[in-house]
């Protein structure tokens, strides 16, 4: 497993319809196995031809981010969100700001009185998106000379190990782009007509991937995507809804998609056929690339492969490397039941 590949991908910087860093990275590495092509949605599309199936793949390169939307009188900036952020995991945070000039580094804050000078009142009031704010350490005059609205803004986190876990931000979905490609490494044999889209927009709506699946209309459409792992302190057992380290995880449903039960069944007999650890995922909220594709074209098969993943949405985005590798294993076990002998062979 390419460790460090994994690090590049988490610590790359791209947020929702500004993905170009991560984009770069992963045409880097399919570049040399595929035809590359990248759509007017930014999507990065890497085509292995073969005579069978046209399956699709799909994992997104945005992340979750800000967008800069006021520069005050002393030059704070304030900010729309780019995805789905919790307030609560937002406090006192390293960003960068990209600007057409570079990247600046800055902290993101939340606009209240130190904890010594708070009321009770007033320290248990919560907090809202808005109150946040951006500080660069620049004079006002400096920040509107080098920051426009418009720019982004993404969370500084350094990917670690820690035992048999990764951790980074960005984890979404940049551990699926992983598997994506180490996948695509290992079934250059496959028969089937392989388009790997790396996609766009995401988080804001799985805009990037139904513009790429109306324009492919593939006979399958599987996307890689992060679940909840939620087996930690203070959550109760039936709301887990996966456990870190328990294996690839064989979503049924979320919110945008029932899996056609055909695909999810053969996924499963692969997994038990090949020994390959997995589990059953139904998440009640929360949604993938694969609930825009299945739509078009009057409906297309589609599923989502899921990673099991500790604290989504926050700095701290954790997976364990056995639950990698097994999605490595069953997606290429998936991929390579058709073969240049057999390329009609059925994928489901």
């Amino acid at each position: 497993m390419n460790i460090e590949l994994l690090r590049e991908l988490t610590e790359a910087h791209g947020t929702c319809g500004f993905e170009d860093a991560v984009r770069e990275i992963v045409a880097r590495e399919l570049g040399p196995l595929c035809e590359l092509s990248t759509d007017a949605m930014g999507n990065l599309i890497a085509r292995k031809p073969g005579p069978g199936a046209k399956v699709m793949l799909a994992a997104h390169i945005d992340e979750i981010g800000f967008m800069v939307k006021y520069i005050d009188g002393n030059g704070f900036l304030r900010v729309n969100p780019l995805g789905g952020w919790d307030p609560r995991q937002m406090n006192s945070q390293r960003v960068l700001v990209h600007t057409r000039t570079g990247s600046l580094p800055g902290t993101l804050m939340h606009g209240t009185k130190p904890t010594h000078l708070l009321t009770d009142a007033e320290r248990n009031s919560g907090q809202k998106f808005d109150d946040f704010f951006i500080d660069l350490g620049l004079a006002t005059d400096v920040v509107k000379e080098k920051v426009r609205l418009g720019d982004t803004a993404t969370m500084l986190g350094r990917f670690e190990k820690i035992g048999n876990h990764f951790t980074c931000k960005a984890m979404d979905d940049r551990v699926c782009v992983f598997i994506m490609i180490e996948a695509m490494k290992q079934s250059l044999n496959s028969g089937a007509d392989i388009y790997a889209v790396a996609t766009t927009q995401e988080e804001i709506g799985l805009r990037g991937a139904t513009a790429a699946g109306f324009s492919i209309k593939p006979d399958v459409a599987i996307a890689l995507d992060i679940t909840l792992a939620n087996d930690i302190p203070g959550v109760p057992e039936p709301d887990q809804i996966t456990k870190l380290g328990a294996g690839t995880a064989i979503k049924i449903m979320d919110s945008s998609l029932i899996c056609h039960p055909k695909v999810v069944a053969r996924f499963r007999e692969l997994a038990e056929k090949e020994g390959i650890p997995h589990q059953m995922e139904i998440l009640r909220a929360g949604g993938t690339d694969a609930g825009g594709i299945q739509r078009l074209h009057g409906g297309i098969p589609a599923f989502t492969l899921s990673v099991p993943t500790r604290y989504v949405h926050t700095v701290n985005e954790t997976v364990h490397e056995r639950d990698v590798a097994a999605s490595i294993e069953l997606l290429t076990a998936f991929l390579n039941q058709a073969t240049a002998e057999n390329p009609n062979a059925p994928l489901f």
